[in-house]
């Protein structure tokens, strides 16, 4: 794992140009601090720093060929790297590294551009081609790794963080209205937008040719699901899928498992990640070595669980405890390097369990993202099918009281009135037929925080609507899928690459030199579990059917049958009240706020009362609140605290 930069465009002397990519490598030392390297040729840089993890002595980044001609910058794992290694020797490739780096350039002489659709793994690269003068970008299919990149009037600049790119001093900062729009209704934005003008992401599952006077960009993959009626008319036998679904998933956990430094496990005590510490142990060659993060309030913490699959496995174990405290005070750093405001605080802990991680000298840590998305687990998967069979009697009284079933780990929930529950989850039963059915109600309830916009950030965003951008970003076939399969494609393609991914992964991990490898994100496993039959994911209300099917035989049965409790942890609690950091008070100060221009002063000012007085509050202000924080954190990083200066509106929506 590691941090790529560079540039393609009109030439500069070669001192010149080392100088301006080693600025940008420096602000990603970071994600690589073993090792820093740059490459110039002409009118193209590459620039790395490196995390060593495999080939310690001989994986040296960028990387050129025999020859010369060709050149990588790597950021990733190719976990497939042994068996294509094989592949490409037997067919003449001489190779002077034991590293998965110069496998994919080797494969890219063999295989030009279609390179990419033989890797199993997480990756973002750059190849500089020499001989035909040409820069190849790649992201992974899944989005696992980072990768921007933006044009100024001479050149094209990528690199892992927008940081970087800022470090060339050649691009001026400055906020996207309809990223923050979005990251305000969505939780994440639609790539290729950042929330950074004229700044963009190469998006998941693509590729970008670049030439010093053409731009190219190309999709290489995306997920899909059967239509209805092929999901409807599926016969194929549950044993049978349950016992190919655990062989890829080991498969996909063993070769996670390659590396030249100890690989550790986070445990948090769910069903996912105890999963991939079960099949892990498995394989091993040692004991294996577990990591969690702890919560002083019961209403967050899974320690007991944490425990029953340590006892089961008899892995080393470590935990840190989280204080709401210590999350209040890690956040600006969290915001900078999650390079966005955020509605949740619930990257701050995974920021600390990976400085844990690291300070216990490993640097490679397997996790279960990604099963929620591929198993249909969720609670809004279950939330729309009860939602659908409400909207079939939208006047029962007593088919709302299924949605306290859903969240049995949310006491206040729990208290509601049937009255309540139906107002709260009855909205928009009369648009089953909307393609973000399933998620109307969660993006209204986050769009609630943009109440908090200023005045100029409304009139600069003229009347945009997200929700319309992202139906109309959905591919042609979407409509013809089950409900559930829509679901799980707006869960996967947009909320997992643009917040769980980033967010609570790679950035939180890499900002201490952190390896996240994620098994049920192997695109073998995604691409089985899109076939499997919607019945069997989610089977009745019980979320992961298949996959709690699959694993029965290796889990504690307290553990196997436990219901999602999805990961959250204090958000507004570690802002307020005694212990409460001093940065908050500041940045949410009228003359802040009006500065940066993003909030309405006034309201937040309210708001900060509010939460203050220490009363219960709901979802709305619990993101609202997390919201205007992180989002003044990042003005005051990026802008100077003054976000909204010269930034024009947009034409009328």
């Amino acid at each position: 794992m590691c941090g790529v930069a560079g540039f393609i465009g009109s030439n500069c002397d070669h001192r010149t140009a080392e100088a301006l990519v080693e600025r940008m490598v420096s602000a990603l030392g970071h994600r690589g601090p073993d090792g820093a390297g740059v490459h110039v040729d002409g009118s193209a840089a590459l620039g790395h720093t490196r995390l060593s993890i495999i080939d310690l002595a001989g994986g040296h980044q960028p990387l050129l060929d025999e020859s010369g001609e060709f050149a990588i910058s790597f950021n990733g794992e190719i976990f497939n790297y042994v068996e294509l290694r094989d592949e490409l020797a037997a067919k003449g490739a001489r190779f002077r590294t034991r590293s998965d780096t110069e496998v994919i350039l080797e494969l890219y002489k063999a295989k030009g551009e279609a390179c990419v659709e033989d890797l199993v793994g997480d990756f973002a690269f750059a190849i500089w081609d020499r001989r035909r003068r040409k820069l190849i970008l790649a992201r992974d299919r899944m989005g696992v790794r980072p990768l921007y990149w933006t044009k100024t009037r001479d050149r094209l600049y990528f690199a892992s963080e927008v940081k970087a790119l800022l470090a060339t001093g050649e691009i001026e900062a400055r906020p996207d209205p309809i990223g923050l729009d979005q990251v305000f209704t969505l939780w994440s934005t639609i790539a290729p937008r950042t929330v950074f003008h004229n700044i963009q992401q190469l998006p998941p599952g693509h590729m970008m040719i670049a030439t010093p006077g053409r731009v190219d960009i190309r999709r290489y993959w995306r997920l899909s699901f059967p239509t209805a009626a092929e999901d409807a008319r599926c016969d194929a036998d549950e044993t049978a899928i349950a016992e190919e679904l655990r062989r890829l998933l080991a498969d996909a956990t063993r070769i996670r498992l390659r590396s030249d430094v100890p690989v550790g496990a986070y445990l948090s005590g769910g069903l996912d990640s105890s999963i991939i510490a079960a099949l892990a142990s498995d394989v091993a060659a040692e004991r294996l070595k577990t990591f969690s993060v702890t919560f002083e309030s019961g209403e967050f913490d899974e320690s007991a669980y944490q425990a029953q699959m340590v006892e089961a496995l008899g892995t080393a174990h470590a935990s840190v405890a989280c204080r709401a405290t210590e999350i209040g005070a890690m956040f600006p750093d969290v915001v900078r390097h999650v390079e966005q405001p955020i509605l949740r605080t619930a990257p701050a802990p995974l920021y600390l369990l990976s400085d844990f991680v690291r300070q216990r000298g490993y640097k490679v840590v397997l996790t279960g993202e990604g099963a929620d998305e591929v198993f249909a687990g969720y609670d809004i998967f279950k939330e729309a099918k009860v939602r659908a069979f409400c909207a079939r009697q939208p006047h029962s009284a007593w088919r709302p009281r299924l949605f306290r079933k859903l969240y049995p780990y949310l006491p206040a929930l729990q208290a509601q009135s049937p009255a309540y529950l139906q107002a709260f989850f009855g909205m928009a039963l009369d648009q089953t037929g909307d393609p973000l059915f399933s998620h109307l109600p969660r993006f209204d309830t986050t769009a609630k925080a943009k109440a908090f916009f200023s005045g100029d950030l409304k009139a600069a965003l003229n009347g945009y609507d997200a929700l319309a951008e992202l139906r109309a970003d959905l591919p042609a076939e979407f409509t013809s899928w089950t409900p559930l399969a829509q679901a799980q494609y707006l869960e996967t393609v947009y909320l997992l690459p643009g917040y769980i991914l980033s967010a609570q992964g790679d950035r939180v991990a890499m900002a201490h030199g952190v390896e996240g490898r994620f098994p049920f994100l192997d695109h073998r496993v995604v691409e089985f579990g899109a076939r499997i039959p919607s019945r069997l994911k989610l089977k009745s209300l019980r979320e992961k059917h298949i996959l709690r099917e699959s694993m029965a035989s290796r889990l504690p049965a307290a553990i196997g049958n436990r219901p999602k409790q999805p990961y959250r942890a204090p958000d507004s609690a570690s802002f307020f009240g005694e212990g409460a950091p001093a940065y908050v008070a500041e940045r949410l100060s009228h003359a802040a706020v009006a500065s940066a221009g993003l909030f309405d002063a006034a309201k937040v000012a309210m708001l900060a009362r509010k939460c203050a007085a220490g009363g219960a509050l709901g979802f709305r202000d619990n993101m609202a609140v997390v919201g205007v924080i992180s989002g003044q954190i990042w003005t005051d990083h990026f802008f100077a605290g003054k976000a909204l200066q010269a930034v024009p509106a947009l034409p009328a929506a």
